[in-house]
């Protein structure tokens, strides 16, 4: 595995912004970014559905179930209340619990479900806190979507479709708020060795009757096989989200980037 110790970061890049992560715990992407975005200097604010136990500042942590529309706009009211609104927005919070075995065994429920956390916090908590952004002229919004949209299978349909909305949404939305200042871009990660993966391939295994890692290799197979040959690491995805949030990706605009070890062969 790569070793993240040799990399300089400037500690006064992001001075002085204020940036929105959510799900920002429990050893994932979101907490990876987090880590990664404070170094560099900014206040970050992260959310999650439970209070961590070693949580220290309390003022930089929102308590709230980002799937419900009383979630988000529990989030949009705090921070517009305690810091007038952020300069960054990293939607990260995403995520499948729905059953797997195929279409039959999803109910609407799942499907609801699957939509309000992967797609409609995106949306509520853009449109709550785009009007500060819209008012300084500046700012940068960041979806992760996944490279799933590209791959929908039984056991994931409505979590593919619910990123390929995301995906599509983030384009218009990028369209539609450069010529305002604001930049919106995508990042699709691959098969990420994070928590929430991990308690995936654990429900396919007991659904299955097999081990951890036969239920690993083959929800690696379904991708069909990662040619640099591992998963990827939460901190490398941290650290395209640090580059595409600073300004040296100040013309990089509505554009989805994937990272994914080289799952994705197509053009």
């Amino acid at each position: 595995m790569e070793n993240f110790n040799h990399i300089t970061i400037d500690p006064m890049e992001l001075a002085g912004k204020r940036v929105l992560v959510t799900g920002g715990t429990k050893g994932g992407m979101g907490e990876a970014i987090v880590k990664r975005l404070t170094k560099a200097g900014a206040t970050v604010i992260t959310t999650a559905r439970t209070t961590p136990e070693e949580l220290k500042e309390t003022e930089l942590f929102i308590q709230a179930d980002i799937s419900t529309p009383e979630g988000t706009a529990k989030i949009v009211e705090y921070i517009l209340e305690r810091f007038g609104g952020v300069d960054i927005l990293v939607n990260n919070v995403g995520g499948s619990s729905t059953p797997t075995g195929g279409v039959l065994k999803q109910t609407d429920e799942d499907w609801q479900r699957t939509f309000d956390t992967n797609l409609f916090a995106a949306v509520r908590l853009d449109r709550g806190l785009l009007p500060p952004m819209l008012k300084q002229s500046y700012g940068v919004i960041l979806h992760i979507t996944s490279i799933q949209r590209r791959f929908p299978g039984e056991n994931t349909m409505a979590y593919s479709a619910a990123k390929a909305a995301l995906g599509n949404y983030s384009k218009a939305l990028a369209t539609e708020l450069a010529p305002k200042g604001i930049r919106v871009n995508s990042i699709a990660p691959g098969f990420t060795e994070t928590k929430a993966a991990e308690r995936l391939i654990e429900r396919m295994a007991n659904e299955r009757g097999c081990g951890y890692n036969d239920a690993r290799q083959s929800l690696m197979d379904s991708l069909g096989g990662i040619p640099i040959g591992r998963t990827a690491r939460p901190e490398e995805v941290a650290e395209l989200a640090a580059f595409l949030v600073s300004n040296r990706a100040s013309y990089i605009v509505g554009a989805e980037h994937t990272i994914d070890g080289g799952i994705v062969r197509t053009i």
